[in-house]
């Protein structure tokens, strides 16, 4: 139930291993956090959630069998973020390309990233897979866990560059917690990982374009998936051996109602969701004239000014706060990917961090913040379209309040989601599973969660 990549990679998880599967999805389309529409003018493509995807690109799921019909476009220039001054700090090329663009951060640089990128393809998997599963190469995963552990803050301290500590900071807020608190490290430093492993590549023609192959190959199992097919208890799904949930634990709680005790439910209702996200999406009629040329050669770009700004504006979110100037995490799809626009016109995408729940529309914050490092950008709109984070559980009932994460990136829900258990697929309901990225490894576009469900309940089955 429920066809986010995550749902659909379980679906065709169970379907290649034989078993015969049915997918139910309450919206009108598949795709769940990765859909593409025409939000502000016709011929505009706007991805309405996920839009970059280096989680994808290394992601067991997708690389162990490449799905017909995703072409990935990945920039030369992985992200980049700006600075005041026409400045901006950028990840491209290799770890010692990046480092000669740091100056004197370089070497400090060399020795973060350096034995990181050089084991990734060891660390990744184990990265993506469930904390409680024992890594198959321990020692390089104990490498990148004796780093990622500590908080951002504490790491920026070996740098003394604005440009190096910015690229530290923009790589570590994708956690949406405060830059000060634990295993923002380890958010940070796998996303910056990937950008010299597999780079930031987004899908040509949209993000819609994963959830289209993935039910393509679902449909060449036989395997089919019904929309717009709201489903509000486990009774109301055909009888089946097994039943996998891509919903949030809140969601889990709903469906299950009295097949779970009252103190079942409490652990699920315990479950922590993290800030939410307002986010903007534009039709421009050029493109982005920002000042860095770094940011005119990339698809992503952190707008948030220093480390201290943008730990103030993460630390403001923690607090409940909504900040004055929002740390903005901006896409412009149309740099590397033409189909997403008419001719010679542009679509951008932009969110900000807020509290959880939050109606406040961020807009004329989230667009001065773009304004201040490309100054005329707000002349090139044609047209715009606001999510506030209550508007996006609306769209989307997993992310509670707006967390997109669907859960708090805390040290406790990191290494146990949604609840403190070995088996964190299985939920107290006999043959029910949760498949949803409130399961390890969490948010993003990688299937895994999805993965490691279809998988317990492969061996539950005997299968």
């Amino acid at each position: 139930m429920g066809s986010g990549p995550n749902g659909l990679a379980a679906a065709l998880t169970l379907a290649r291993a034989g078993l015969a599967v049915e997918v139910y999805e309450r919206a009108g389309t598949a795709g769940g956090g990765c859909r593409t529409e025409e939000l502000t003018l016709p011929g505009f493509a706007h991805d309405v959630c996920s839009a970059i995807h280096p989680l994808l690109a290394a992601s067991p799921f997708f690389a162990r069998r490449p799905l017909a019909g995703i072409r990935l476009r990945t920039p030369a220039v992985a992200f980049a973020h700006p600075l005041d001054g026409g400045r901006a700090a950028s990840i491209s090329g290799s770890v010692a390309d990046t480092a000669r663009s740091l100056g004197v951060d370089g070497p400090a640089y060399e020795r973060l990233l350096g034995p990181l990128v050089e084991r990734a393809d060891r660390i990744v998997p184990a990265a993506l897979a469930p904390l409680t599963t024992l890594p198959r190469f321990p020692l390089a995963m104990a490498q990148f866990g004796v780093r990622g552990v500590w908080p951002m803050s504490l790491i920026a301290r070996h740098f003394q560059t604005a440009e190096g500590r910015a690229l530290l900071a923009g790589a570590a807020a994708h956690s949406m917690a405060p830059l000060s608190a634990p295993l923002t490290g380890a958010f940070g430093l796998l996303l910056m990982m990937l950008a010299h492993r597999v780079g930031w590549p987004l899908v040509e023609g949209g993000s819609q374009r994963i959830a289209d192959a993935l039910v393509s190959e679902l449909g060449a199992t036989g395997s089919p998936v019904h929309t717009g097919h709201p489903i509000a208890g486990l009774g109301e799904l055909p009888r089946a051996r097994t039943k996998l949930l891509d919903t949030s634990a809140r969601g889990l709680v709903e469906l299950a109602g009295d097949r779970l005790t009252p103190r079942q439910q409490a652990q699920l209702r315990a479950f922590r969701y993290g800030p939410g996200a307002c986010k903007v999406d534009w039709a421009l009629s050029g493109p982005v004239p920002w000042q860095a040329a770094a940011c005119r050669a990339t698809a992503t770009i952190h707008v948030g000014g220093t480390f201290e700004e943008v730990a103030s504006s993460e630390a403001d979110v923690d607090a409940g706060r909504h900040p004055e100037r929002p740390f903005t995490i901006v896409v412009q799809p149309t740099v590397i990917d033409a189909t997403r626009a008419p001719a010679g016109q542009h679509t951008l995408w932009g969110y900000c961090h807020v509290p959880n729940g939050s109606n406040v529309d961020m807009t004329e914050r989230i667009e001065a913040q773009i304004e201040r490092f490309a100054p005329g950008f707000k002349d090139l709109v044609l047209a715009r379209h606001t999510i506030t984070s209550s508007d996006f559980e609306a769209y989307n009932p997993n992310y509670v309040g707006g967390d997109i994460n669907a859960g708090a990136a805390s040290l406790r829900q990191t290494l146990f989601r949604p609840t403190i258990a070995v088996r964190p697929y299985r939920t107290p309901v006999p043959g029910v599973y949760l498949c949803s990225a409130s399961t390890p490894p969490g948010g993003g576009v990688h299937g895994m969660c999805g993965v490691g469900a279809a998988r317990a309940a492969l061996r539950d089955l005997g299968v």
